[in-house]
């Protein structure tokens, strides 16, 4: 039974969720750091908000046996996600569970700098009654400049047009078709700085994100320009912004989020027209309830059948896939452990083709899976998350062909491996029932299906080896399940694939490839 830990406040129903669902769970909110590197070894999954801070000293102490970690919400600046990743560690968000909630602060906050809300309140409650001195501006025809396109500026973008405002977007990541649909106008940077009355943003915060707001594009906006940050902290250059008030360039702005949270001190604190909150987007009774539902069942939906959904280092895996897919992984991590065993020197290259039926799935997860069995043979750390990395760090060029085209099977994966000293191939179908077969190693036609025992050869198409190779075998006492051949042609270079009903030794296996016939031979496990 999988077991997690919730460290930080969810809703009771998450509990219930991952309890229905067959999944242990302790629900220990505010647990110390200490306490959390000391227990984590002992889960297959974490569930997170924002408290809990998942540092590579916590992913090193639960390598082997934490597979998730499920953050409840979107941001995951808690997350060392590269550590995570190295140490073959899914980590999942909810970024549409609190996306309402969010969209509509962001509104708010715009408001309340439109018409100087809480500073007017705060003064009417002191007894002042300065009506004349909080002049504010309309919303109607105004111009908003959208940083960020995804599903939260989506959602701003079309209550702002219900407003009645223009909305100018820059996203690197949005398409003149998405454009188009939302009704915004897709610009770059530097041209919505200068043309918008009021700038929201709605991007995470990354090394290109980081100080985007800073002294020069608050120079390139409109005199009384006014920017709300409901995102994440650190996108707007907090001192930049505090010089900008001051100077009256920017008329007013609103924060939700600060660069150090949580915000006690700021040097924004006391700036003129500043609107401060303390990271709300996501509150609201909602929101709350959502993610963390959301969250338990992603996680129990990982853990229990594979499926993985809103992954930041993992390709997606929908539920209904996830059992289409798993006969095609277990091919896929076949051939990918073949090529991995019969592999003598440095890697250069990986490539795989899909051709038939297969073509139409995902198929990333599956470069993934071969990827990871080819590469354990290198290293037992290495799994499905974090097996790009490690080519990536070994200077391996992976790539992955869809072949629409028809072919002598109606599904067909093949595995190219380019060493410093050859280029060999694997390929496998699927045959009745999902049951995984090869059917081609170095373009060599041959049907074999893998078992937990088997001896590879590589020989000249000679006689004398079937009768030489049985005889060492027969004489160890070990028995021949299959034997399956196959050559290139009459007399030239042929393969035999053994199942056997025992583990060949090292010494047995020396004795095989000192037969006259033999160039190459490998014991390989299943």
């Amino acid at each position: 039974m999988p077991k997690v830990l919730i460290s930080d406040k969810l809703s009771p129903r998450a509990v219930e969720i991952f309890r229905d669902r067959g999944i242990e769970v302790d629900f220990e909110p505010g647990l110390p750091a200490e306490d959390l590197l000391a227990r984590i070894k002992d889960y297959d999954g974490l569930a997170i908000r924002s408290a809990t801070k998942v540092t590579p000293e916590v992913l090193a102490a639960g390598a082997g046996t934490l597979k998730v970690v499920g953050r409840a919400g979107i941001g995951v600046d808690n997350v060392d996600l590269s550590a995570a990743t190295q140490n073959g560690v899914v980590v999942m968000n909810t970024p549409f569970g609190n996306s309402i909630t969010t969209a509509e602060h962001a509104i708010a906050m715009m408001m309340a700098c439109a018409r100087q809300i809480p500073a007017a309140d705060a003064s009417t409650q002191a007894g002042k009654w300065e009506k004349s001195r909080f002049m504010g501006v309309e919303l109607f025809g105004k111009t908003l400049g959208l940083i960020g396109a995804g599903n939260i500026g989506a959602i701003v973008a079309d209550r702002a047009q219900g407003l009645k405002m223009r909305v100018v977007a820059f996203d690197p990541f949005l398409s003149p078709e998405r454009a188009r649909e939302m009704g915004v106008e897709r610009v770059e940077l530097p041209e919505l700085l200068s043309r918008a009355d009021f700038i929201t943003i709605h991007t995470p915060l990354t090394d290109g994100t980081r100080n985007l707001i800073d002294d020069k594009a608050i120079a390139q906006c409109k005199d009384g320009i006014r920017i709300v940050n409901c995102a994440r902290g650190g996108i707007v250059d907090e001192a930049a912004l505090k010089r900008g008030l001051e100077s009256g360039k920017v008329a007013a702005a609103a924060l939700d989020v600060f660069a150090e949270e949580p915000a006690r001190e700021n040097a924004l604190f006391g700036a003129p027209n500043l609107v401060a909150t303390p990271h709300l987007g996501a509150a609201t009774e909602e929101a709350q309830e959502n993610v963390a539902l959301q969250v338990a069942e992603q996680m129990s939906d990982y853990l229990l059948t594979g499926a993985i959904t809103n992954a930041l280092n993992m390709p997606s895996i929908s539920a209904e896939d996830a059992p289409r897919l798993q006969p095609y992984m277990t091919l896929a991590c076949q051939l990918g452990s073949f090529a991995g065993q019969v592999t003598e020197t440095g890697i250069k290259a990986v490539t795989m083709e899909f051709e038939g039926q297969v073509a139409k799935l995902n198929v990333k997860p599956l470069v993934q899976a071969a990827l990871a069995e080819l590469m354990k043979p290198f290293s037992d750390a290495v799994n499905m998350v974090n097996a790009p990395v490690f080519a990536r760090e070994r200077g391996i060029d992976v790539s992955e062909v869809v072949h629409d085209r028809p072919g002598d099977y109606q599904t067909l994966v093949k595995v190219t491996v380019q060493t410093e000293r050859f280029t060999r191939s694997v390929a496998g179908t699927l045959f009745g029932g999902g049951q995984p077969r090869l059917v081609e190693i170095k373009g060599i036609k041959m049907e074999a299906e893998l078992t937990a025992d088997m001896l590879y050869i590589t020989n000249q198409d000679q006689p004398g080896l079937i009768g030489g190779l049985g005889t060492l075998l027969g004489d160890a006492g070990i028995n021949i399940a299959t034997f399956h051949l196959g050559r290139a042609e009459a007399g030239g270079d042929a393969i035999a694939l053994i199942a056997t009903d025992g583990h060949v030794s090292t010494d047995l296996l020396g004795e095989i490839t000192a037969l006259p016939q033999v160039t190459q031979g490998k014991v390989l496990r299943f």
